[in-house]
């Protein structure tokens, strides 16, 4: 059954059109004021967002504030630099254009179709949405079906704050996203999976729409020898385990020198047991499954290797215990694609060069970790590899800073986003080159005899 709000599809994105056509959207002051009536707007429901996450994925109420609500932050930084933002920057000019002057002037796409995820799902929608607000465009987003709760939440919110006409949400599963995609957008932005950015790409081909895809991979985590092996435990610990391991930026593997991989294994037991307690599964800090097929998924994986850390599960509360496997093998399953989830694959190497090889073995990563004080190996390190960011001596915080772009490479996404991030994402950015009447050289008019000389040494 095809619901109203299908059928409405065309019209919801018509009327956007029309109003962007109106040319409202392209008022600097009129963006500043949608950022902080959707800044407001998220103040006002914090408690609904919360329970929303909650239902979804037993998230704690702290990590609701930290990895959703903070997305505030976005909204704040955005506001606070968009007058800088939107206003023309100067190109230089070479000698041979004495007469020109040159800017660049970045101006809105249009209408935008923004795809979220269902392991963050609220920030995941709304940080850019900010960055198409931002930058002056209309907007239809699509949450993640999967997380239900949030999804109607965000619907709530956008109907009860924003004219549709400007801003619309679009709730349902593969049927709504097969709908979006079949019309035309001016920009897709996209946060999932390989398999399904690989849909959105063709999809999007159709109509020559850009695409932004925000995807991930499996992100190595390698530990040296010279660290902090405390502060180094409690990082990957906290990094790799938050929302139940849900993370794309979350450790997926770790690297660890066979010198210090016991004395790393006893740390990661000990501060299991300091984050969660003797059972995980009756902790108030400890995320859940998505969902039963999520849940299967990650079960399967527990056959690899040797256990070495948890390994319990319940499917009925769809729990799967903090987990570390120890003796993996590179041809088992959970070394084959992201694993997205709270099991810890442990890998030795006995020099950088083997882990080097490893990682570049593998599709380019969301992210790479490195817990080192060794400037040379992070030189090295960075050097030798790709991923979409880097992140040393911590894991996952690098997602938090609104001046670095965040985004992946090859398997892991095209595009980026984040601070002015977002705003380039969303704008077109327009080249002006203009020319005086002071003065007109005839040397590139007809006839051209007698000018080639004049015109090499210009272009020598």
């Amino acid at each position: 059954m095809v619901t109203t709000e299908l059928r409405n599809i065309d019209n919801i994105i018509d009327n956007q059109r029309d109003f962007f056509k109106t040319g409202k959207t392209k008022d600097v002051t009129f963006r500043i004021e949608q950022l902080q009536n959707l800044k407001q707007a998220i103040i006002e429901h914090e408690r609904s967002i919360v329970e929303a996450l909650q239902a979804d994925l037993h998230k704690p109420e702290l990590e609701s504030y930290l990895t959703e609500i903070g997305v505030i932050k976005e909204i704040d930084y955005a506001i606070k630099h968009l007058k800088n933002w939107t206003k023309p920057k100067k190109a230089a000019v070479s000698f041979d254009f004495f007469s020109y002057s040159a800017q660049i002037y970045p101006e809105p796409l249009g209408v935008v179709l923004i795809i979220g995820p269902w392991n963050y799902p609220f920030n995941l929608i709304i940080s850019p949405l900010v960055g198409a607000i931002a930058a002056g465009n209309c907007a239809i987003i699509k949450p993640s079906e999967i997380a239900s709760h949030t999804s109607h939440i965000i619907a709530e919110i956008i109907a009860k704050h924003f004219d549709p006409a400007y801003i619309a949400v679009v709730e349902g599963g593969v049927e709504a996203s097969q709908k979006l995609l079949a019309e035309k957008f001016d920009h897709i932005f996209f946060t999932g999976g390989t398999a399904v950015g690989k849909i959105i790409m063709a999809a999007a081909a159709k109509y020559l729409t850009p695409v932004t895809l925000e995807l991930g991979g499996k992100s190595p985590c390698i530990v040296d020898t010279d660290i902090n092996l405390e502060h180094t435990i409690r990082r990957i610990t906290w990094g790799k385990f938050i929302n139940a391991g849900q993370t794309c930026i979350a450790p997926d593997y770790l690297l660890v020198n066979k010198t210090i991989k016991k004395d790393l294994i006893d740390g990661l037991k000990k501060c299991v047991k300091e984050f969660y307690g003797d059972n995980p599964a009756n902790s108030p800090d400890y995320a859940r499954i998505i969902s039963q097929k999520h849940f299967d998924r990650l079960v399967n994986f527990l056959r690899d290797g040797e256990v070495i850390i948890g390994g319990e599960n319940q499917p009925s509360e769809r729990y799967i215990a903090p987990t570390v496997i120890d003796n993996v093998s590179l041809e088992d399953s959970v070394m084959q694609e992201e694993i997205f989830g709270p099991i810890l694959p442990v890998i030795e190497y006995t020099d950088i060069a083997e882990a080097i090889a490893l990682i570049n073995s593998k599709p380019k990563p969301l992210a790479l970790y490195l817990f080192s004080q060794n400037k040379n190996l992070q030189k090295r390190v960075l050097q030798e590899t790709s991923s979409g960011g880097v992140c040393i001596n911590d894991t996952a915080m690098q997602f938090g800073v609104s001046s670095l772009p965040f985004g992946g490479v090859g398997d892991s996404g095209i595009g980026n986003y984040h601070g002015k991030a977002s705003f380039d994402t969303f704008s077109h950015h327009k080249s002006v080159l203009q020319n005086s009447f002071w003065l007109d050289l005839k040397w590139r008019y007809a006839p051209y005899e007698g000018k080639l000389p004049l015109i090499k040494k210009l272009l020598g």
